[in-house]
């Protein structure tokens, strides 16, 4: 099993952790947009309470361990090993009690390229637990508003987890799919599982707006966040997000996989 010290170790290496690429002034811009409720950086989430910029950054403080004062205001920023680590074992908790429980599940992702392999792992662990892994609203158009302008996606399930490609590109199943922050493919997944009479999933896992479209319809939701992803850290605060882990979600796509070595041991999920 991989050790607590070596995954840590492996974090800062990785720069998973420690000092990643998201820049300050990325955050810093998405925490702006969010105070103003822009709904590019909402991804899903309608907050309950009023968040100020300075109030966003507090609590990014605190989550992930970004830099608390308002003056610094550019260079990489800084995602603390520690929270990481602290949130990985609470991520691998609930997934450990899904597999329990035996619940339905349903994986979704807005960054295919970097964590489809993450994900995979996951839900092979959890279907081997006898987890029933959902894939409702498979081929489903979903209409998204990119900068580009309105574009039609189609939502795909590759080895069990939820993604959007455009029409035509690549083979089904194969290719992976576009990255995208919206909350539409699992509200659309999630609609065509309550109109087909169920199973609804139990736990939702993913990223971006597959949590906090979840979260806000009142599914329970764990996943993984940036620095400049405060929707997801804003949603655990007032408990629409079981779990964020707060990593760099946009490395190479290999080096999650101690992570998910280290998840699927911790939750008793290892085939």
């Amino acid at each position: 099993m991989l050790s607590t010290g070596a995954l840590r170790a492996h974090l800062l290496a990785a720069r998973l952790a420690g000092t990643v690429a998201t820049s300050r002034e990325e955050s810093l811009t998405s925490y702006r947009l969010f105070a103003a409720r822009d709904p590019r950086v909402m991804i899903g989430l309608d907050p309950i309470w009023t968040w100020e910029q300075p109030d966003v950054i507090a609590l990014m403080a605190d989550k992930c361990g970004v830099s608390s004062d308002v003056r610094h205001t550019s260079g990489p920023d800084v995602i603390d090993p520690e929270r990481t680590l602290a949130a990985l074992d609470a991520f691998a908790e609930r997934l450990a009690e899904a597999g329990r429980n035996r619940s339905p599940v349903l994986l979704g992702t807005g960054h295919p390229h970097r964590l489809l392999g993450f994900y995979a792992a996951l839900a092979d662990a959890l279907s081997a637990a006898g987890c029933a892994v959902l894939t409702p609203a498979h081929g489903h158009c979903v209409d998204i508003t990119t900068r580009f302008g309105l574009r039609t996606y189609n939502l795909d399930y590759v080895r069990g987890v939820a993604l959007v490609r455009e029409p035509g590109v690549g083979a089904a199943g194969r290719e992976t799919g576009a990255h995208t922050h919206s909350p539409l493919p699992v509200r659309t997944a999630l609609a065509a599982a309550a109109e087909a009479g169920g199973p609804l999933p139990e736990l939702v896992v993913g990223d971006h707006g597959w949590v906090c479209g979840a979260g806000q319809l009142g599914f329970e939701s764990i996943g993984l966040g940036d620095t400049d992803d405060p929707a997801l850290f804003v949603g655990e605060a007032e408990g629409r997000v079981s779990v964020v882990v707060p990593l760099d979600d946009a490395v190479r796509s290999d080096y999650y996989r101690p992570l998910t070595r280290y998840v699927l041991n911790r939750a008793c999920l290892s085939q």
